[in-house]
């Protein structure tokens, strides 16, 4: 790969949210920019949402408080950069040559005056298909999801959780949301923002393990997007995972170290319901920290491992 040209898919990214890391990242692999191993690791972490949806939509209009959806924004961030630095280890003796054809800036490639509004009318339909795909797939799993609640196939779905839900004294009803946030992001985040709860740091720290992994819809999407190359989606279904178990852990551990993220007593979604002091007793920010350096090491260790048969190789 050209040097520092992952950097413009990982900030693009970060500022414009799902899908555009991975389109990005895609359209360097289809003009030879990078080797499949490297367009797949830059896959498992640049493609997240950006600080307009987080921020605005999530923390302003759903949770009604700007400070949640900063939290979110800043775990979500720190979660895709420890991913980033995992899947270093991603394929790491893949030998394919990078394509030399787009080694350097051609004559056709310069913006002049005579092709400027190629570009632009080029850009401008990349960016309405871009919109109408995300639009279609929001509206597609919205519809699906209605369809199980009102079949009652969702109820019956979330039933088969409530044994694992009720063994860790977490209230049944984030079942839904959860299950719903894993098949298409905003329904989800939107059912979890209307559940009343004293508990808000359980409620922000499933939001933010919900936003890290992006919902199969999301991965729907950015598979519609990588299918036109060879890149492998396996590396970004891992990565996700594991930025919203990370995200989630940093979420939790940030809100009950620093007393300015600790929404817990704020009424904002007022009303007495089961309180979830028995599974916060079970668990506290210093076991949460000792529990992601495990993930981390684990995730480290298991690539380190595949680093060292392609070296073997």
């Amino acid at each position: 790969m050209y040097h520092g040209i992952g950097a413009y898919a990982f900030i693009m990214g970060i500022i414009s949210g799902y899908p555009v890391g991975a389109k990005i990242v895609t359209e360097f692999r289809k003009n030879g920019n990078c080797s499949r191993a490297e367009a797949e690791r830059l896959l498992a972490f640049t493609n997240n949402s950006g600080p307009l949806f987080i921020i605005g939509t999530v923390g302003v209009s759903m949770f009604g408080n700007t400070l949640i959806g900063l939290l979110l924004f800043i775990t979500h961030i720190l979660s895709c950069i420890i991913v980033g630095f995992l899947f270093r280890f991603w394929k790491y003796k893949d030998k394919e040559l990078v394509s030399s054809k787009n080694s350097s800036i051609s004559s056709k490639s310069i913006a002049t005056f005579s092709n400027l509004g190629e570009i632009l009318s080029s850009s401008i339909m990349n960016s309405v298909n871009t919109i109408v795909m995300i639009g279609g797939f929001v509206i597609l799993f919205s519809v699906i999801i209605s369809i199980l609640s009102n079949s009652g196939l969702l109820d019956i779905i979330c039933k088969m959780f409530y044994p694992i839900f009720s063994m860790l004294n977490i209230d049944t009803k984030f079942i839904t949301p959860i299950i719903s946030g894993l098949v298409e992001l905003t329904n989800g985040l939107n059912n979890l923002a209307l559940i009343n709860t004293k508990s808000f740091s359980i409620l922000i720290t499933l939001a933010s393990f919900i936003l890290g992994f992006g919902g199969i819809s999301v991965a729907l999407q950015v598979l519609s997007i990588t299918s036109k190359t060879d890149i492998s989606i396996s590396a970004y279904i891992i990565g996700k995972l594991l930025q919203g178990i990370i995200a989630a852990i940093l979420t939790y551990c940030i809100i009950h170290l620093f007393p300015i993220f600790d929404l817990d007593l704020v009424p904002i979604f007022s009303n007495n319901v089961n309180n979830l002091s028995a599974f916060n007793s079970y668990i506290n920010p210093y076991n949460m920290v000792i529990l992601l350096l495990i993930i981390i090491t684990t995730t480290f260790i298991i690539l380190s491992r595949k680093k060292y048969k392609f070296y073997k190789g």
